[in-house]
Formats: C-alpha cells, sequence, structure tokens
C-alpha cells in the first residue's frame, strides 16, 4: 500500500537514543493517480524529498525517511493506512494528506494515535474549527481564506449575483459555505447551486443550470482536475461569452498552465505562494523544476516548508517525541522562502500572507509560467478566520 523512499539507509552508531527506532520516518498520503495527483501527488513528494536532502538526510544524528502513500481518495483507505503506518509502520508523522475527506479522515487516527499531522492539499476550514487537535497544523491555505479573498474581490468588482457548482464533499461544501458568505455580506445574492461528485468528467447538465440562472458570476467551488474540466466546458457551451464570469475558488499554477492564457486570462485567485514572487521564491522553484519538469504550486511548496519546520523542530526539542515536537512547533516562527513571520496559532492555523493575482494575457506573458500578476497581500490575520470565530475546542473563549 505504501512505498519508502529512504535518504538514509541505515542509521549510524551515534544515532541519539531520543529519536524512537534510530529513524525519523515521514508520512504523506497523496492522490498519486486521481484528480488532484497533479496539484499534489508527485510533485508533493518529490519537495518532501528536496526537503530531506537539504536538512542533510538526518536530524539528531538519526536518518530521515519519505514514506508515500496513494489514497485514491477514499476516506476508508486514508484511515486505514494512517492507523497501519502509527501502529506498525513507525511512521512519526503525516506530514500531508490530499483532499478534504480523506484529510479528516486520517486526522481522526492521529489524535487517537496522538502523532503529529500536518495539511497542506486540503482546504476545509473545519481542519480547525471543529476537527482541531493538538496534534495538527493547517499549513497551506483554506476556504475561509479563498474566500475572503477571491469572492471579495469580484463581488467589490461588481460580481454580485452567483451561482455555484461544488464539488459533493467535505473541501466543496465549505468552499461553497464562506464564498457565499462573503458575497451576502457585502450585498451580493446566491441565486442557487448544484453538487457534482467528485471526478466528474461531463459537466454540461450542471453547466446548463448555471447559465439558466442568470447570475453574474458562476463559482467553481472544486479543484484539481474538476476545474479544468469545468473551465474548459464552460468555454465551449460559451458561458463567458454571455457575459458570465468564472470565478475559480481554488485554481492552481497547473491548471492555468494547463487551460492556457486564453482561457483563462482576466480570472482572480487566490495562493499562498508563487514561484516568481521574489528571489527566494524563484531560486528554490527552480531547483523544483529541474528536478520535476514544472513551477510548483502553494500546496507542494507548502510540503517543502512543512518538513523543515518539522525537522527543525525534532532538532530543538531534541526528540521525536509528539507533545515536544509540536510544542516546538509551535514557538517557533516559520521564517522562509514560502511564509516571513509565520506562526501556528492554538487552533492548528498557522497564519502568514495570502496573495490575490489576476491570470495574465498571452500578449503580459513572457513566458510558459509567466502567468500571474499581483493584485494585493493580503496579511495571514486578515486572510484568515479570526481566531475569535473560531469553533475549535483548544481556543480559550
Amino acid at each position: 500500500m505504501w512505498q519508502g523512499a529512504a535518504v538514509a539507509q541505515q542509521a549510524p552508531a551515534t544515532t541519539s537514543q531520543t529519536v524512537s527506532d534510530g529513524v525519523v520516518r515521514l508520512g504523506f498520503l497523496l492522490d498519486m493517480s486521481g484528480p488532484y495527483a497533479d496539484v499534489t501527488g508527485p510533485g508533493s513528494a518529490a519537495a518532501a524529498r528536496m526537503a530531506v536532502e537539504d536538512a542533510g538526510g538526518k536530524v539528531l544524528g538519526a536518518p530521515v525517511e519519505v514514506v508515500v502513500a496513494d489514497h485514491q481518495n477514499k476516506p476508508d483507505i486514508a484511515a486505514a493506512t494512517a492507523r497501519a503506518w502509527f501502529d506498525t509502520g513507525r511512521i512519526d508523522a503525516i506530514l500531508d494528506v490530499a483532499a478534504s475527506a480523506t484529510a479528516l479522515a486520517a486526522a481522526d487516527i492521529a489524535k487517537a494515535k496522538n502523532k503529529v499531522i500536518v495539511f497542506n492539499g486540503p482546504g476545509a476550514v473545519r481542519l480547525t474549527n471543529e476537527a482541531c487537535s493538538p496534534v495538527s497544523v493547517h499549513w497551506a491555505y483554506d476556504t475561509y481564506a479563498l474566500a475572503n479573498s477571491t469572492a471579495l474581490a469580484t463581488v467589490k468588482a461588481g460580481g454580485d449575483s452567483w451561482f455555484f457548482v461544488t464539488a459533493d464533499y467535505a473541501f466543496g461544501q465549505d468552499l461553497e459555505r464562506d464564498a457565499g458568505a462573503v458575497v451576502k455580506a457585502n450585498g451580493g445574492k446566491v441565486l442557487g447551486g448544484v453538487r457534482v461528485p467528485l471526478n466528474n468528467a461531463d459537466f454540461s447538465s450542471f453547466l446548463l443550470q448555471a447559465q439558466g440562472s442568470g447570475a453574474k458570476v458562476i463559482g467553481l467551488a472544486n479543484a484539481g482536475a474538476d476545474t479544468t474540466n469545468a473551465i474548459k466546458q464552460a468555454a465551449e457551451f460559451g458561458l463567458t461569452q454571455g457575459g458570465q464570469k468564472l470565478a475559480g475558488l481554488l485554481v492552481y499554477i497547473s491548471d492555468v498552465h494547463s487551460l492556457g492564457l486564453k482561457a483563462t486570462q482576466g480570472m482572480l485567485l487566490t495562493e499562498g505562494f508563487y514561484w516568481d514572487l521574489n528571489d527566494e521564491t524563484r531560486a528554490w522553484s527552480k531547483r523544483y523544476f529541474e528536478r520535476v519538469g514544472k513551477m510548483p504550486n502553494m500546496s507542494q511548496a507548502g510540503v517543502y516548508s512543512t518538513v523543515m519546520h518539522y525537522l527543525k523542530a525534532v532538532q530543538k526539542a531534541g526528540t521525536d517525541e509528539t507533545s515536544a515536537v509540536m510544542r516546538a512547533m509551535r514557538e517557533m516562527p516559520v521564517d522562509d522562502f514560502y511564509a516571513r513571520g509565520g506562526r501556528i496559532r492554538e487552533d492548528g492555523r498557522m497564519i502568514h500572507d495570502m496573495y490575490l493575482f489576476e491570470v495574465k494575457t498571452p500578449e503580459e506573458s513572457k513566458g510558459p509560467w509567466d502567468l500571474y500578476k499581483l493584485v494585493a497581500t493580503v496579511p495571514g490575520e486578515q486572510a484568515f478566520q479570526p481566531l475569535s470565530a473560531s469553533r475549535c475546542p483548544l481556543v480559550k473563549k
């Protein structure tokens, strides 16, 4: 069910006794072959291995091993794999679980087993609300931050009536709810919506309902292949030519690259990272590109950041014991190419800046991956749900 990739093959004789069984094993539950494989999958696994290599392959004298499994977007497989990893696989921490339903399932197991679990791929805000735990961290983005940036900017630009095409599981439902709340709070209206099964190939009936609603904006509360399929088919139906606008509430750089600028130009979107933000992001992304053959997205770059932060926390704590590592992770700021002055709140939300981008026109782009122009930097405290509104039982009211 899983495949290990050891960075160091054998623990040296000097391995610290404070590291359980002499090896630090990091698990990654990813979509390796389904609708999210392009936005997590092999690219996230590669980012994890880059981080371990950059850390020297060891922490506290112990070798670090990366273990990857394909959960096939099935919560029962995610839960069973997490349980097996913790019970018999000697996994010390799971540092990403792609997709929200699978993440919620794995989070329950990590909580029961008292093991660290961190999320970059999933977006459901309930991971830091009802499903928060002392051992979980939500790193890259969430549905609240996406809605609070993209939906708000779209409403302010005149898109004040919406119809949602929503992936029918935890992530899509949370994203529709959060975006709808932003629309209504800013004087707009939600005219309706339709729920679509995950990994759906034919959006025709759903898009026709959206077209018939008369809404100015069709909000795509989905991700990965579902988003790209919806955008392609919307173009075929002539939705945008008819005056309606598409709002991709989770659009990755790989989606825009795949669809092309002609189909996506002018689209507003929110990300927590872009390869061309500054010299540091460009330098790291160039190394990633040389390995993977494409530029990283926010979830893949977030995996690298997560692994480095976790290993630094193990070093600081002097052990891989869960409570000591979690304490060190919360105490240390996140200061790297991914986030400056980031911090982990008591509800598990890693607070960092988010970015509102507009997709460039073909004429503006200077190369295959020159796709975005920065519209606004949204400070972390403004981008993410206020702690006072959190439904996490760990938050003191």
